[in-house]
């Protein structure tokens, strides 16, 4: 499967468009998780904490948009965007989603 921001995939030719396809993962680091990201964040210091539960999200948003375009027939998601939104009080929540255009490549 094929993802790409662009609009097309150099050398290859768009068959068919499916339509929209998207990937959402809504993701918590709980109390503890938030506290020490808060005392980190007074340090000054790299939050190990977020930065893995984001990359997590991302890869989780990724590929539930790709087995959403496979079940629809699709070999490849063009023109893909991606959000990141803090929910809740206090931020404790993250929700990554993630868009784009289902297509048939030839």
């Amino acid at each position: 499967m094929i993802i790409t921001t662009t609009n097309s995939v150099e050398g290859r030719e768009i068959d068919e468009y499916l339509g929209l396809v998207f990937g959402e993962v809504v993701s918590s680091l709980g109390f503890i998780g938030s506290l020490g990201a808060g005392l980190m964040s007074y340090a000054q210091g790299r939050v190990s904490g977020y930065e893995d539960e984001i990359l997590s999200a991302r890869n989780g948003a990724i590929e539930e948009m790709k087995l959403r375009a496979e079940k629809m027939g699709a070999n490849a998601v063009v023109g893909c965007k991606m959000d990141y939104e803090v929910l809740g009080s206090g931020g404790a929540v993250m929700m990554v989603s993630i868009s784009g255009t289902a297509v048939k490549l030839k």
